[in-house]
């Protein structure tokens, strides 16, 4: 027989999804605008008609973009130091964390208040700086792959997480003549898929959204990443010789700057999108483990 619910378990459930769904819409709707805007007429760009439709679809600006030798070589940067970033990233802090979750290590508890410690209380930007400089590392990849080579934050995560792995499993190997590094990556690390999913989701994110780094320490162009392009583009309102390209088709008013910025947005922000989806399982339960063991 079916319970019938009250009025205000109703009325909440009613409420609970319209709130639910302005929120979405909130959240949704920046990403859906600039992508309608980027493939839309300019001159109803520029009359404000695109609200919710696209008008006149036109893909004129991207194939600007993709004409556009510094988005390429920006491109390229990019999966560059988002690739060895990560790597770095992911195999520093699992060493790190895996030595720190060892009940046998000698001076453990002064090793991680010095490391726990880096989160409240840094050098600061000057002397991170000058550090780079006289290590030789100004206007190369390594300046924006080593200095962020181990996030605090998401060590301690990951140390969390191989605690909860019994250590009679580490005992077993030592008795089988096995070394802390054949036990770490042939034991630790294929039994902790899911927090190393999100270890390298979180790296790959912070990878390929940095441009401040980029700004401090690269001084040729040829060596910028995506997102300070992007930054220069939406920002300083840079166009390089793709204004010329924009200019060729202005006096049909197909292309202005601003689907010119937006396509740029777009294909910037489209590989997270794609890449998230795959590791959002991952990324739930490694976090989840991570912080509610121990």
């Amino acid at each position: 027989m079916r319970i019938r619910k009250p009025w205000s378990a109703r009325l909440f459930e009613v409420v609970n999804v319209l709130l639910l769904l302005v929120l979405v819409f909130v959240t949704l709707y920046p990403m859906y605008y600039i992508f309608i805007v980027s493939i839309s007429d300019g001159s109803a760009v520029n009359r404000g008609l695109v609200k919710f439709w696209p008008q006149d679809m036109t893909l004129e600006a991207y194939a600007i973009i993709f004409k556009n030798k510094d988005i390429w070589n920006a491109y390229s940067n990019t999966l560059l130091y988002t690739s060895v970033g990560t790597a770095i990233n992911v195999i520093c802090s699992a060493m790190c964390a895996f030595a720190l979750s060892r009940r046998d290590m000698y001076g453990r508890n002064v090793f991680i208040f010095m490391i726990a410690f880096t989160m409240f209380l840094s050098g600061g930007l000057i002397p991170t700086y000058l550090v780079v400089q006289k290590l030789g590392l100004i206007d190369t990849m390594w300046a924006m792959v080593l200095p962020p080579a181990i996030n605090t934050f998401n060590m301690l995560i990951m140390k969390t997480f191989f605690e909860g792995i019994p250590v009679s499993l580490q005992e077993s190997a030592f008795l089988d003549g096995a070394n802390d590094f054949q036990i770490l990556f042939r034991i630790i690390l294929p039994l902790s898929m899911p927090i190393m999913a999100t270890m390298v989701l979180f790296y790959a994110v912070h990878h390929w959204n940095s441009f401040f780094p980029a700004l401090l320490y690269l001084n040729s162009k040829d060596m910028y990443p995506v997102q300070v392009l992007l930054r220069n583009i939406v920002i300083a309102g840079e166009f390089s010789d793709q204004s010329s390209e924009i200019g060729s088709v202005g006096s049909s008013f197909r292309v202005v700057a601003t689907n010119y910025k937006y396509a740029v947005i777009i294909i910037t922000v489209l590989p997270i999108l794609i890449v998230y989806p795959y590791l959002q399982k991952y990324f739930a339960k490694g976090v989840m483990i991570g912080a509610l063991k121990g």
